[in-house]
């Protein structure tokens, strides 16, 4: 049987969008193909329309020190396709893991550009025994992980500073994000792109791979500053809290530090220790975020999600918008909808 090509059209070149999540893949030595490949196809899925794989609104890089090609697990080799770029120009650097210790086996320069993404405060994310690699550059100390069951004693052995985890698909503590593997790396591809890209792209992914599309619901994705809920000053998680829960009623800095019994300065020097950044910073970003969320999930006016976000009109939350987005709420919503 012949098929004829001409029937199926080539995918049109991606328009010129800023991708809403970039995402650059790490593979250790023997790494497991079902969680790199879980989590890249999720992302590939939620990129385009239909199946044309196009990255418009999720991007993502195979990355290395060399352009050696890198061989899983299961035998199959990939190649990188480029050397580590500066680390900020990703919103995750995630490295994937495989046999132990075989995928430990890292060069040094592996190690320092993962140190080198969380000092640019990028988030790093360790799939399967990627936990152990993170583990091992320092990075978990004193954090919780996710960890398979079958690896937590040889991981509580190895890390006593670590907090391993077995009954979650993943956590994320204070920006470091660790995930068992196998299709649990799924469930995390899910959560980070209903973030960054609104819940209908998530959606996306998961029904295509013919996922169920409830299953990542049990798990809600990650909040802004979430590590700020549980730092350990308990000025800055009470303030979380109170902010979360004043959207679109905020107040007062002033008013903020009376209703903890707290002084300005106290409250302004605590921020400044736990988020290098002050109140007024965090609870504002906070606001643009929901305000990201509503543009992209919901069918409100600007001027609507203005005021459930606590600016003054439509043109105050435009200006504030524009400076964390780059771009005007309208047009930020009008080119997604576009493509």
């Amino acid at each position: 049987m012949n098929i004829c090509l001409d029937a199926f059209s080539p995918p049109s070149p991606a328009p010129d969008v800023e991708p809403d999540i970039k995402v650059g893949f790490i593979l250790s030595p023997k790494f497991t193909l079902l969680a790199f490949a879980s989590f890249i196809d999720c992302l590939r899925h939620a990129a385009d329309e239909a199946d044309r794989s196009r990255q418009i609104h999720c991007h993502w890089k195979v990355i290395a020190p060399t352009l050696d090609p890198v061989e899983a697990s299961c035998g199959v080799k990939v190649n990188p396709q480029a050397l580590f770029p500066d680390p900020a120009s990703f919103d995750y650097v995630v490295i994937v893991g495989g046999l132990l210790p075989w995928c430990l086996d890292l060069p040094q320069t592996t190690y320092d550009y993962l140190l080198s993404a969380r000092r640019s405060n990028v988030a790093v994310a360790g799939l399967c025994t990627g936990s152990f690699i993170l583990a091992n550059a320092g990075l978990l100390d004193d954090h919780d992980c996710a960890v398979h069951f079958e690896h937590r004693q040889q991981f509580a052995g190895l890390f006593p500073k670590v907090r391993p985890i077995t009954d979650q698909f993943f956590v994320n503590d204070r920006g470091l994000i660790t995930c068992p593997g196998g299709t649990a790396a799924l469930d995390l591809a899910a959560s980070l792109i209903k973030e960054h890209c609104g819940k209908a792209r998530a959606v996306k992914g998961l029904v295509s791979l013919l996922v169920d599309q409830h299953r990542a619901t049990h798990h809600m994705p990650h909040r802004p500053y979430e590590h700020l809920a549980a730092c350990g000053d308990w000025r800055v998680e009470q303030s979380i809290e109170l902010m979360e829960r004043n959207f679109s009623r905020p107040f007062t800095i002033e008013e903020l530090a009376r209703r903890l019994g707290s002084s300005l300065r106290e409250l302004n020097r605590a921020f400044a220790r736990s988020a290098r950044e002050s109140p007024s910073s965090v609870w504002r970003k906070l606001r643009l975020s929901h305000g990201h969320w509503l543009l992209l999930n919901t069918s409100r006016s600007a001027t609507q999600i203005a005021y459930e976000c606590g600016f003054t009109d439509a043109a105050h939350f435009s200006r504030w918008f524009m400076r964390i987005y780059g771009e005007t709420p309208s047009a930020f919503r009008t080119q997604r909808r576009r493509v």
